[in-house]
C-alpha cells in the first residue's frame, strides 16, 4: 500500500465532513484539496478561519501518521495559524504539509494553504506528539 493509499484509507470522519481529499502523501509531506462550500464560510462568503485551521490540522496529522513508528499514535500539542489572505466560497484550496522536525517524541509540520492559483491564504505550524 502506498503512503497516499494509506492516508486515504484512514478513518477521519471530520475530514470527510469537510470534504477534504488527499492527493499526495509521502514521508516528506502530504497534500490535500478542499473545494470550499457555504458551510465553510463566515459573513461575506469567505472561508472561516476555523475551517482553515481544521484543514491544516488534518493534513499535518496525516503527515505525522506516515512518519510514525509501528504501533504509535499522535495528537496535536500546539498549532499556530497566520491568516494571510481571504478565500471566497467556491475556491479550491490546496493544503501542503512539510516537515520541520521529525523526532522520537514530537513532530513539527508547516502547512501552507493556498488557492489553486498559488495565492497564500494561511500558514500554519503545528506540533504533534508521538504517542
Amino acid at each position: 500500500m502506498t503512503d497516499l493509499e494509506r492516508v486515504q484509507a484512514l478513518r477521519m470522519p471530520f475530514a470527510d465532513a469537510l470534504g477534504l481529499s488527499f492527493v499526495e502523501a509521502g514521508p516528506e509531506g502530504v497534500k490535500a484539496r478542499l473545494l470550499t462550500r457555504p458551510e465553510h464560510c463566515t459573513s461575506g462568503n469567505t472561508v472561516h478561519g476555523g475551517a482553515l485551521m481544521a484543514l491544516a490540522d488534518t493534513v499535518g496529522a496525516a503527515a505525522t501518521i506516515i512518519n510514525l513508528p509501528e504501533g504509535a499514535g499522535t495528537t496535536t500539542l500546539e498549532s499556530k495559524t497566520n491568516f494571510v489572505g481571504a478565500a471566497p466560497v467556491g475556491t479550491t484550496l490546496v493544503s501542503t504539509a512539510t516537515p520541520v522536525h521529525r523526532g522520537r517524541r514530537t513532530q513539527v509540520w508547516q502547512t501552507r494553504i493556498e488557492t489553486e492559483a498559488g495565492k497564500l491564504v494561511a500558514l500554519v505550524t503545528q506540533t504533534q506528539m508521538v504517542l
